[in-house]
């Protein structure tokens, strides 16, 4: 069936027949697929056919507007944007067109460092369901679709494939963990079309939508993570993704079994037993995530305001490493044995961040992190007062609690915060100090439909 539908499209559409480009990109990723499992030239042909006929007398919601290689800024519908960036990236692994690399170098830098959330997500803007200008983050009207979400996680994943920096799985895992996931509800059936960072309860997850790719696309990306979590070369195997896994990785006449087992996200004890069936030397490369060095999320756009005094510990078969860092991996290079144990731990204290100041919506305002999770706080776990009127105290202590009868078990965050209320004079006066509870973004909405 995908034959016989890619083959119409190709006596279609080409330079000598019908000169257009796709108005939705998203075939490009899936041409370029069939010419991997085919082998037929011609299909990654077509998906270059649809990238370089683009522009440049069309339109930036469909990033229509230039010349794919000339383009340097993200504009335009986010969801087509990502998708596109996507395709390039896959189209320039294939044909080593540097021209693709160099664009998409560019229009990254132009997300990463300046239009897109703490959470992740992409796309301000709900009246072209996209992108604004930089700095424009604005919180209660953030569209951050979750097919955005998906779509950054692609072209992140790819950007990794080209570079081979940790810093792209950053953003990767920030999305993953946050602005994705929290396009589902914990029972499966519940979905968010935008995810917005600040609600006075006008928003709530539903069954459907009319414009139903949301939950269609995180039902079909939520089983295709295991493909996210390992990468190989010839020489060097890397773990991005934590998570409680086992995986057998085929490495040239070698077959290497590894087993994760660790409660991430809500600890950083991970331990990696490994089992090739051949005893081999090569690099096993552990990323460092970026919260761990340090690194609030690549770039200046968002920043920690706390030091962070814990050491990551690393180990092999009990013995202690030194942490080396190269483009955010440590690398453990030996000749590995079946039963060798890499034991690795990244402290997770809660972390604060600012935004750069250019972000009008964020002045004066700092975020939770702890690990890869941001956290939130909602008015079911803090009754009482208005929540959008609590004021909390950077300074205040932040304590971690294991809540086991709700939320499917999560770790959720308890501090102080005050309620704040305006005197008909406008000034803001403070009430008590009282406690306050924060859960992770991706849980939140969860009462409406039971926790």
């Amino acid at each position: 069936m995908a034959l016989k539908n890619a083959d119409l499209i190709y006596d279609e559409f080409g330079w000598d027949k019908r000169k257009a480009a796709p108005g939705h990109q998203e075939i490009e990723i899936g041409l370029v697929k069939l010419y991997i499992v085919t082998g037929e030239k011609k299909y990654l042909d077509q998906a270059k056919f649809f990238l370089d006929v683009r522009g440049p007398d069309g339109e930036e919601y469909s990033q229509s507007h230039m010349k794919v290689v000339d383009q340097r800024e993200a504009v335009g519908h986010a969801v087509r944007a990502a998708y596109m960036y996507t395709g390039i990236a896959d189209a320039a692994a294939l044909t080593n067109d540097q021209e693709y690399i160099n664009a998409i170098n560019h229009i990254w830098e132009d997300v990463v460092h300046g239009k897109m959330y703490v959470t992740g997500g992409i796309g301000a803007s709900g009246g072209n369901e996209g992108f604004g200008e930089p700095y424009h983050l604005p919180n209660m009207s953030a569209y951050c679709e979750t097919c955005a979400s998906i779509a950054n996680v692609f072209w992140n994943h790819r950007m990794f494939l080209h570079h081979g920096e940790s810093k792209y799985y950053d953003v990767l895992e920030r999305t993953l963990y946050n602005a994705l996931l929290s396009g589902v509800s914990l029972s499966g059936d519940r979905f968010f079309y935008p995810n917005v960072l600040e609600s006075a309860g006008q928003h709530q997850r539903q069954a459907w939508f009319g414009c139903a790719c949301c939950p269609s696309n995180i039902s079909r990306f939520i089983p295709s993570v295991p493909g996210y979590v390992y990468a190989r070369t010839p020489d060097e195997i890397y773990v991005n993704i934590y998570l409680d896994n086992s995986a057998s990785i085929e490495k040239g006449d070698n077959k290497v079994e590894l087993v994760q087992k660790t409660n991430y996200p809500w600890d950083g004890d991970i331990e990696i037993t490994v089992n090739p069936v051949i005893e081999e030397r090569f690099a096993i490369k552990l990323r460092i995530p970026g919260w761990a060095r340090d690194v609030a999320i690549p770039g200046n756009l968002y920043s920690f305001i706390d030091e962070e005094d814990e050491d990551i510990q690393l180990s092999v078969n009990g013995k202690n490493i030194k942490v080396s860092d190269t483009d955010g991996y440590a690398a453990i290079k030996r000749k590995w044995k079946k039963g060798n144990i890499i034991k690795l731990v990244l402290p997770m204290p809660v972390r604060k961040l600012i935004t750069d100041e250019r972000v009008e919506a964020d002045r004066n305002k700092f975020s939770v992190k702890r690990g890869p999770l941001m956290y939130c706080a909602e008015w079911a776990d803090n009754p009482g007062e208005e929540v959008l009127s609590l004021v909390f105290d950077p300074e205040a202590e932040m304590k971690t609690e294991f809540i086991e009868d709700k939320l499917n078990g999560a770790i959720v965050i308890k501090t102080v915060a005050s309620p704040a209320k305006k005197t008909l004079k406008n000034e803001v006066m403070l009430g008590d100090r009282q406690e306050a509870v924060l859960i992770p973004y991706h849980l939140w909405n969860r009462m409406l439909w039971g926790w």
